[in-house]
């Protein structure tokens, strides 16, 4: 589902800015112009209006249109205009909103660095009008456009901190929303390359049974009668074990519990983990390859790591299947205070793919990876003297 759109974008913030800004520099211009041409001097203090006194108002106020795009020329520009103003000895009062403004718009978009030499210079304009007042007021005059120049560089300084402080919580925010993003990637990523091991782990085995038993099968239909019925058989019942491990397998993926996916009367028929380990051993056992276990099989441990162990063992007897199908395959456990290890060694005998025995494919790579996860390890290779061996060590927490 799409967002639903800012009702203020940025570009349209731009905009609003800028007409606000042209619509401040035209009426400012107008209100100053009436004013300079409405404004009483029967004492002659200041010069009569002229083309230079509304030109050089033009000059100051126009300018600020553009403001927040070149602030610092701006205001330059309309310091410049305003001393040839003051010095023309025009009525000064009426430059005093423009040139405050541009001291404004710097500080609120310049370091202090340049705002406060800014604020100094337009004190300095301000100040240089302040011989055009009438006598007797040039005191309050000078404090006057004191408080003027402080008053709008210290707004303008607050402004530009408070927009700064805005742009560190952006970019935070903008950050904190990357690394979740990054989080969800990866996470759907990990259950991706779950999924895919758990794929490997249920089709690659029993595919494998399946061919073996469909070959056997067909080798021995006519001569051997019973053996070709007891291969079906094991067919059989291979696919039918992968077809349950799949429908579990899409329940725990739909509803994400193990147990969901039993159906009524069958909670549990079919033993997870190193419990499944003998109906496991006699399919491989039926399907031509001699399988020995040494020393005890676990049955008490955590449930991720039972069922680690079992798809790894599941994943070698596979690859056994595959490219030594008449192998003697010996399986050795063993397992203390330091974790359990587990050895699966084969003597090659029958080998029909001895240049594929570094499983190849996702075989070796979804055993470590599933290692991996409880902080094991997988090695395998070939043996010297002839065959492969895979060894799984695995921590095993709070292990009795």
């Amino acid at each position: 589902m799409t967002r639903p759109s800012a009702p203020f974008t940025i570009p349209r913030l731009q905009l609003l800015a800028q007409i606000a800004d042209v619509v401040y520099a035209l009426g400012s211009l107008g209100i100053s112009a009436a004013m300079l041409h409405n404004w009483p001097d029967p004492n002659g203090y200041w010069r009569d209006n002229d083309l230079w006194s509304y030109g050089l108002l033009c000059a100051v106020y126009l300018p600020l249109a553009v403001r927040r795009r070149f602030p610092v020329p701006v205001l330059v520009w309309v310091a410049l205009c305003d001393v040839v103003y003051l010095s023309l000895a025009h009525y000064p009062a009426v430059t005093v909103c423009g040139l405050g403004l541009a001291c404004y718009t710097v500080a609120s978009r310049r370091v202090r660095t340049v705002s406060v030499p800014a604020a100094v210079v337009t004190w300095l304009v301000l100040l240089w009008g302040t011989r055009l007042l009438e006598p007797g007021i040039g005191g309050l005059g000078v404090a006057f456009v004191t408080s003027t120049a402080a008053v709008t560089w210290v707004t303008g300084d607050v402004s530009r901190r408070f927009a700064e402080r805005g742009e560190r919580l952006a970019a935070l925010t903008r950050q904190l929303r990357d690394e979740q993003e990054e989080r969800t990637r990866r996470a759907v990523t990990d259950e991706c390359m779950r999924i895919a091991r758990e794929l490997h782990d249920v089709i690659a085995h029993h595919v494998s049974v399946i061919s073996i038993q469909a070959g056997v099968a067909d080798y021995v239909f006519t001569s051997d009668p019973p053996a070709a019925r007891q291969a079906l058989h094991t067919a059989a019942d291979s696919a039918r074990e992968a077809g349950d491990e799949m429908r579990r397998m899409l329940t725990v993926l739909r509803h994400g519990t193990e147990r969901a996916g039993s159906r009524p009367g069958e909670d549990d028929v079919q033993p997870r983990g190193l419990a499944a380990l003998p109906p496991l051993i006699e399919r491989v056992n039926a399907a031509g390859v001699a399988v020995r276990v040494v020393g005890e099989v676990p049955t008490r441990l955590p449930a991720g790591i039972d069922m680690c162990v079992y798809r790894i063992v599941q994943e070698a007897l596979t690859n056994v299947l595959k490219h030594a199908h008449h192998a003697a395959v010996e399986m050795t456990f063993r397992h203390d205070t330091s974790g359990l290890s587990v050895r699966i060694t084969d003597d090659g005998t029958g080998q029909s793919l001895p240049a594929q025995r570094d499983f190849p494919g996702h075989g070796l790579m979804g055993m470590r990876e599933r290692a991996t996860i409880y902080g094991g390890s997988v090695a395998a290779g070939p043996r010297p003297q002839g065959g492969y061996q895979v060894d799984l060590t695995l921590p095993i927490p709070n292990h009795q």
